[in-house]
């Protein structure tokens, strides 16, 4: 082989580092960009509602089951305890909304009882599920 032809034959290889460069920073913007949607971990037959309106951007679901047992992120939460893990899942994303997923069996106090809580842990945007008519 000849001088001329390995030359060119060298610039005709393509370099893949500064791609690969690339697509691993776009891959660290996304994972520290996406939002993780928090669920309570039970089902709950909600009440109707005629004006019941969707909110897409909650992140955290509190479920108050018909047994009048707190749900959080897949594990039950004892009243008291519910502020310091609403505090710590709003310190991951501190814009999201907070749902409370009630059971139309469960008592009303036990759904203030979380309410109170959600607004003690800073909480500005919580709304309560229900089911269209």
């Amino acid at each position: 082989m000849s001088k001329s032809s390995r030359g060119q034959q060298e610039e005709a290889q393509i370099d893949m580092t500064p791609m690969l460069d690339v697509v691993f920073i776009m891959l660290i913007f996304f994972i520290t960009t996406a939002s993780f949607v928090r669920e309570a971990g039970i089902e709950v037959q909600s009440p109707e509602a005629n004006m019941a309106i969707k909110k897409p951007e909650a992140n955290v679901f509190v479920a108050v089951g018909a047994d009048n047992k707190i749900w959080v992120d897949k594990r039950q939460v004892e009243a008291p305890v519910l502020r310091q893990v609403i505090e710590s899942l709003r310190a991951e994303n501190p814009g999201g909304a907070v749902v409370i997923q009630a059971d139309k069996q469960s008592d009303v106090g036990t759904v203030i009882a979380a309410l109170d809580a959600i607004k003690a842990a800073g909480g500005e945007d919580v709304s309560v599920a229900t089911e269209v008519e």
